[in-house]
């Protein structure tokens, strides 16, 4: 399988979140992706356990405000970018990004003080992508071949 070129950042999209072509830094680094998330709170409801949480901060292009309840999700042991452990929540979203259609496990976690609210780790990009670090917005020619198709 050939891989795709893409850049230092790239521009995804999350269907079910409501989210069209919103910024995701791409991190060879992390392990696994990053979606920003406030209000993260574990509620229980007829004996079970879910998950609810807002997505992006208010202000930012494609922030609804909407709160999204999940009932599959689980904890997960991470280093944050201080190198501490701290547990997170994860669960798993579909996504658009290249012309192609994926699904990958998101931790949630605070980013409002990180540049992007999104961050694709390398568990997604394995075997598929190659960055260049010097371009940015390069998986667009992905997109655009598809429509064309």
């Amino acid at each position: 399988m050939e891989k795709k070129i893409i850049g230092r950042r790239e521009k995804i999209s999350i269907p079910e979140f409501g989210l069209n072509l919103v910024w995701a830094k791409v991190d060879t680094g992390a392990y696994t992706s990053s979606i920003h998330a406030e209000n993260i709170k574990v509620v229980e409801e007829d004996g079970k356990r879910i998950l609810t949480f807002q997505v992006l901060m208010p202000g930012l292009r494609g922030y609804t405000g909407e709160v999204l309840r999940y009932e599959n999700f689980r904890e997960k042991s991470v280093k944050n970018s201080f190198g501490q452990a701290e547990i997170r929540y994860l669960i798993e979203i579909g996504f658009k990004f290249a012309g192609e259609e994926y699904t990958a496990e998101f931790t949630l976690s605070d980013r409002s003080s990180m540049r992007n609210s999104i961050l694709l780790g390398r568990k997604i990009l394995f075997k598929r992508f190659l960055v260049d670090v010097s371009g940015y917005n390069l998986a667009k020619i992905y997109r655009q071949k598809k429509a064309v198709k």
